[in-house]
């Protein structure tokens, strides 16, 4: 799907599964992980995934987390109530419930999904070391740019 809309993402995401918080599992405490992590249950604190940019977070639909959530790759069919920062992308799948603001690259959101917060998009870097100068709204529109 990406690739037609003439996007690919930088990193691919993880396609394993090496942690598993079980449905009748409730966790209290931050996590902090690489690799893969589907949650079933609930978790009361944050979720970060460390270092490794592949790194991808599962919520199933009957999953809630109370925290944070930083991770490049999220795929969420449950509810999260804090902010979620998607370094890469992140689904919405159609029971998906996020109460917070969403910073994201790329995402992907099913009839269905619900967001209560701001919408954020990461600027993406195409340019690197090119830098434009906005003129502000005090400036005369006679002067000329640096």
């Amino acid at each position: 799907m990406l690739s037609a809309l003439g996007k690919t993402p930088t990193e691919k995401p993880c396609n394993t599964i090496d942690t598993l918080i079980g449905a009748k599992t409730d966790l209290k405490g931050d996590i902090v992980f690489t690799g893969g992590l589907r949650v079933d249950g609930k978790v009361r604190g944050n979720i970060t995934a460390k270092g490794d940019a592949n790194s991808t977070l599962v919520l199933s639909e009957h999953a809630m987390v109370t925290g944070n959530v930083t991770v490049p790759h999220i795929i969420t069919n449950g509810t999260i109530k804090g902010n979620v920062r998607a370094a890469e992308r992140i689904e919405l799948q159609p029971k998906a419930e996020i109460s917070g603001d969403v910073y994201y690259k790329v995402i992907e959101m099913s009839l269905g999904a619900v967001i209560n917060g701001n919408l954020l998009r990461e600027a993406v870097e195409v340019n690197k070391g090119t830098v434009t100068r906005l003129k502000s709204a005090s400036e005369g529109s006679s002067e000329a740019e640096d």
